[in-house]
């Protein structure tokens, strides 16, 4: 399933117009979203340094939440109206696109359907928390601040379309990393000022190489 979700994506992306793509475009190119892919298709775009992109996606990720905290399921299955017209360049349409079929052409070689209660996707608040803390994260104008709970949310999105529990685990590990990457990064610009800042995107510079 995977590896015919990362073709379709390699494909969409040769076909872009030239004058871009909204989001719902996007999210058409991925196919049908549960809750899972969904995660993953708001989140990629914010590893990229597409300007706005994680203000505007990560408040989309908080109003997701907010459904989830109110047990909508069907609604929070969707993309939510106020970001299917979001824009982006064919350059960054075409960035995201193959961001997501390497994420799904990896990920299908080690996924597999295990510790299932962990995976099973039902509409909770401690998942709510969890995305809205990861969203905050994005918006928040810290140095390269998105990568590790963009990361984080689509490790979690992989682990429920996937029904893989280790997977969801590793989400929450990532998602620990971001929030003490966060907090770090606050309390040493409190302290020392804009040299941390720079301490922090050197960090992050360094974690993205790494990917």
């Amino acid at each position: 399933m995977t590896a015919a979700l990362s073709e379709r994506l390699r494909s969409a992306a040769a076909e872009l117009p030239a004058q871009g793509i909204k989001l719902q475009h996007l999210a058409a190119a991925h196919g049908p979203a549960g809750l899972g892919s969904l995660l993953i298709l708001l989140a990629a775009p914010c590893l990229l340094p597409v300007p706005g992109v994680g203000t505007v996606l990560g408040l989309g990720l908080l109003g997701l939440a907010m459904k989830l905290w109110r047990g909508d399921s069907e609604r929070a299955h969707k993309l939510p109206k106020e970001l299917a017209d979001f824009g982006l360049s064919k350059l960054w349409a075409t960035r995201v696109l193959h961001l997501m079929a390497r994420f799904y052409a990896q990920s299908g070689r080690w996924t597999r359907r295990r510790l299932t209660d962990l995976a099973d996707g039902s509409p909770s608040r401690f998942l709510s928390a969890k995305v809205a803390l990861m969203a905050t994260l994005i918006i928040l104008p810290i140095p390269f601040g998105n990568l590790l709970p963009a990361l984080a949310l689509m490790l979690l999105g992989l682990g429920l379309a996937a029904r893989d529990g280790l997977a969801v685990l590793a989400g929450a590990a990532m998602a620990t990393l971001a929030l003490l990457f966060s907090v770090l990064v606050g309390a040493a610009a409190w302290f020392w000022g804009l040299g941390a800042l720079e301490l922090a995107r050197q960090i992050s510079t360094w974690l993205l190489r790494q990917l």
